[in-house]
């Protein structure tokens, strides 16, 4: 008998920490402090909002969420 194909919860600890620094090398700083042991991986990823792209692709965005939108309510409709 086996638990299937996922890691038993005493393997595996997971989560995250958002952090809004001014850049890499501070991100750099923060994974540093982490309390993490020999061996552990820490992984760094940029989170991008809406204002680090240019107009158009805000446009196209505030485009499909409106349609988006728009269809939900034409489903709930119906």
């Amino acid at each position: 008998m086996t638990d299937g194909p996922f890691t038993e919860a005493r393997e595996l600890i997971g989560g995250y920490w958002m952090l809004q620094v001014k850049s890499k090398d501070e991100a750099i700083e923060w994974a540093r402090r982490c309390p993490a042991l020999d061996g552990d991986m820490l992984e760094l990823r940029r989170m991008f909002e809406m204002s680090d792209f240019g107009p158009d692709i805000q446009a196209k965005v505030e485009q499909a969420a409106a349609g988006i939108l728009e269809r939900n309510e034409r489903n709930a409709r119906s």
